[in-house]
C-alpha cells in the first residue's frame, strides 16, 4: 500500500471520500483520521476497529517496511515521531519525551521536513513558544502513536494492548484532523475576501484552533470540537475569553462541531458568528 503523504490534507480527504464513498461526513472524518493518506479501499459498512485490525494490524509487516522506507528505518526518527504523536506536538516536550537535546532534536526535525514527512507549525501572533510538529498524513500520526511504540505484541498478532491504548485515546485523536479540515474549509468558504493566512494560536495557558486573516485585514478566530455532544454558548464565551487574554481582536468567530449546537448558541448565528458541522466539509470532497 502506498502512503500519500506528499498530497495536501484536502487532497487526501477528497481522494479518501471518492474512493470509499462514506455514508456521511462524520463517518468520513472518523475513518480518515486513521486511514488518511493510506492508499486502501475500505468497506465503510464495517466497524472502524475491525478495519484497523484487517488493514493495519494484520498487515503490520508490510506497512512497517513501507514506513521504514520513508524514514530510512532510523530509530531516532521513530522515537521523535512517536513522542510527538503521543504528546502535545510541541517541539520542546517531544524532545524531552524522546530524550533528545534541543539541537539534536531540531536536526532530526529538519531532516524529517526535508523528507516531506512533517511540517512545523508556529503559533500565530508572534508568541515566543515552542513550535508544533504536524504529520503530513493522518495515517502516519496514527502509526507512530499506536502501532510503532508497541510493535512487538502487534508483530506477534496479539492486539489486546493496542486496543487498550487506542480506545483510551481515540475520542481525542480525531480532534486535530477535524481542525485541519476546518482550516481547509475556511480557506474555501471566504471567497469574497480571500484568506491571506491561517493557523493556530497557543501559549502556555490557552489554545485557539483557528486564527486567520483575510486580504482586507479581517481577523477570523475559531474553535473545533469533535465530540459526541452539541456545543453550547459556553464554547463561544470561552473562545472570546481566550481571544481577549491573548490580545486578539476578531471580526468573525467560527465554531465547528461534530454534533451540532444548542438552540441558545444557534440563536446567536450572524455574519460575525458562524457555525459549521461535519456536513459542511462536503465542500472539500
Amino acid at each position: 500500500m502506498n502512503i500519500q503523504y506528499k498530497q495536501s490534507i484536502k487532497e487526501q480527504f477528497s481522494s479518501f471520500c471518492k474512493r470509499n464513498n462514506p455514508k456521511n461526513l462524520e463517518i468520513a472524518v472518523d475513518y480518515f483520521s486513521i486511514f488518511g493518506g493510506l492508499d486502501v479501499t475500505l468497506n465503510m459498512d464495517e466497524p472502524l476497529d475491525k478495519l484497523i485490525q484487517k488493514h493495519i494490524l494484520k498487515e503490520y509487516k508490510f506497512l512497517r517496511n513501507d514506513v521504514a522506507k520513508l524514514t530510512t528505518g532510523d530509530e531516532k526518527y521513530h522515537k521523535l515521531l512517536s513522542a510527538s504523536a503521543l504528546g502535545d506536538r510541541r517541539t520542546n516536550s517531544s524532545f524531552k519525551r524522546a530524550s533528545f537535546s534541543f539541537d539534536d532534536g531540531m536536526d532530526l526535525i529538519e531532516e524529517l521536513r526535508d523528507m516531506g514527512f512533517i511540517k512545523l507549525e508556529r503559533s500565530s501572533e508572534d508568541v515566543y513558544v515552542s513550535d508544533k510538529i504536524l504529520f503530513n498524513a493522518p495515517f502516519l500520526r496514527f502509526w507512530f502513536a499506536f502501532v510503532s511504540p508497541i510493535f512487538k505484541s502487534i508483530r506477534d498478532k496479539d492486539y489486546k494492548e493496542f486496543f487498550e491504548v487506542y480506545n483510551n485515546r481515540k475520542a481525542e485523536f480525531s480532534d486535530l484532523v477535524f481542525s485541519q479540515l476546518s482550516h481547509e474549509f475556511i480557506k474555501e468558504t471566504f471567497n469574497e475576501d480571500k484568506i491571506y493566512n491561517i493557523g493556530r494560536y497557543w501559549d502556555d495557558d490557552r489554545e485557539i484552533d483557528i486564527v486567520a486573516k483575510t486580504k482586507s485585514g479581517k481577523k477570523i478566530v475559531g474553535t473545533c470540537k469533535y465530540t459526541d455532544r452539541k456545543l453550547k454558548k459556553s464554547e463561544l464565551t470561552k473562545l472570546k475569553e481566550n481571544c481577549e487574554s491573548a490580545g486578539i481582536s476578531p471580526d468573525v468567530y467560527v465554531i465547528f462541531s461534530k454534533k451540532g449546537f444548542s438552540s441558545e448558541l444557534k440563536s446567536l448565528k450572524s455574519d460575525s458568528i458562524r457555525l459549521f458541522t461535519c456536513k459542511h466539509l462536503k465542500l472539500l470532497v
